[in-house]
């Protein structure tokens, strides 16, 4: 194995928007609606907007970054160079949890819409199917990833655009609010503030994906200038498919409670705007949406895998190897999954509790680390840099802190013990193996 072989630069911007986006799977939005509806009071679009608000402070802490260290490592990396590299190492090892468990949440979703199209065949297979595909997909150049998924979100896009035409027909007939244009999803008497943010609280994670594209750095075009970029223009790009699909939802449902079961009231939905044909097109659509978030979810982790092994906090031999001819960290792919197969024995909620807490300390220690860069190592400071550096970035951790006291106990505890064993692995590795560690130079 030659391991001197390194990622090479081939995406350009259209291709980090495009595999944020599959990322986010834009077709969440109808899976979360009836939760969200019911937490606001019948708001959820105003909800998306004040997610979107706060969560582009964090996204502007993911670009200063970029442009200061282009590296695959995201947050595991930005805290490593302005903190202590073992405090970089305890957040990679955390922000872990985010990117290996969404792959066997997709796999799990797969294996529910499938199942509920072929109840004859099992869902482990359609599992097993999904894991052998995403994986295979993944060996070969990142180019490949970024075309399938292009593929794949396209059509979710066109699927969220063909439910807004049936809605807006809906609408004109005098379903739900009957008016086409109507600030009542925004704004009304008995909103609740609290009730919004609750529900803000919930959609923060729809968000995911705006800060995976960091992991692609070393494989981007002129990264320093394309990832940032990209990062804005996959939040908002998301951000305005998730409002525009929830303004329409809650249109046609401002009382949730006519649905027979809210909290999965995505094929309800379907049914009822669109008749059976849509629905199949939208089960398809959800599938695709699966499959997108999946694909680069793996392509994700094993960059962040990849990193931290080449830095010597994972063994180089096997998490640092890039194949000489696909370009590829291919090991860390294989690896990534085999451990997807224990979605078979997994439940959703168990998944979703471990993302949570991975992506909360990602958020964290990304604003933190845009803060401490300027306080250690920024030499040359104007009133530009006190708002880009530190208020900006103290408004976006006050976000996420709001986020972690809405946590849920499930994900805390378990997050907490998956930090806990990455700290006694540290220990190990610098106290026992004294490990010569190699972080990454960047120039000044």
């Amino acid at each position: 194995m030659n391991g001197r072989a390194e990622l090479t630069r081939s995406l350009k911007l259209r291709h980090i928007v495009v595999i944020g986006l599959g990322y986010m799977a834009p077709m969440a939005v109808f899976d979360t609606f009836g939760i969200v509806s019911g937490e606001t009071g019948g708001h959820v679009p105003a909800a998306y907007a004040v997610t979107l608000l706060a969560i582009l402070f964090t996204a502007a802490s993911y670009g200063k970054m970029v442009r200061l260290f282009p590296s695959a490592g995201t947050a595991y990396t930005y805290t490593q160079q302005t903190i202590h590299p073992y405090a970089g190492f305890l957040v990679g090892w955390a922000s872990l949890l985010d990117y290996l468990f969404l792959p066997m949440i997709n796999a799990l979703l797969t294996g529910v819409y499938l199942s509920s199209v072929f109840p004859d065949v099992s869902t482990v297979w359609w599992i097993i199917g999904f894991i052998v595909l995403v994986t295979g997909l993944n060996v070969f150049r990142v180019t490949v990833t970024a075309s399938v998924n292009s593929i794949l979100v396209l059509f979710q896009v066109v699927v969220v655009v063909l439910f807004a035409g049936l809605a807006i027909r809906g609408l004109t007939q005098g379903d739900g609010l009957g008016q086409v244009f109507n600030l009542r999803p925004f704004l009304s008497p008995d909103m609740s503030v609290i009730a919004l943010l609750s529900g803000a609280s919930i959609l923060c994670f729809s968000f995911l994906g705006f800060d995976a594209v960091t992991t692609l750095t070393e494989e981007t075009v002129d990264a320093k200038k394309t990832i940032p970029r990209g990062i804005m223009l996959v939040a908002l790009a998301g951000g305005a498919l998730f409002i525009t699909a929830s303004y329409f939802m809650q249109s046609l449902f401002p009382d949730v409670s006519v649905l027979s079961d809210p909290e999965a009231a995505s094929a309800e939905i379907a049914l009822f705007i669109g008749g059976t044909v849509f629905q199949l097109v939208f089960l398809a659509a959800a599938l695709s949406s699966t499959l997108a978030s999946g694909l680069v979810s793996v392509t994700s982790v094993t960059r962040l895998l990849y990193a931290m092994g080449r830095d010597g906090f994972l063994p180089k031999r096997w998490f640092g190897y890039v194949h000489p001819k696909l370009r590829t960290p291919v090991l860390n792919v294989l690896l990534v999954g085999a451990l997807m197969l224990f979605a078979l024995y997994m439940d959703l909620l168990t998944a979703t509790s471990f993302i949570n807490f991975g992506a909360l300390i990602a958020f964290s220690f990304v604003n933190i680390s845009v803060m401490a860069y300027y306080f250690r190592k920024q030499k040359n400071k104007s009133i530009k840099d006190w708002w880009g550096f530190v208020l900006s970035p103290l408004i976006g951790t006050t976000f996420i802190a709001f986020l972690w006291v809405n946590l849920e106990a499930t994900s805390m505890m378990l997050g907490l013990l998956w930090s806990s064993v990455g700290l006694i692995y540290l220990l190990y590795l610098v106290k026992v193996k004294k490990t010569n560690l190699e972080m990454m130079k960047f120039e000044e």
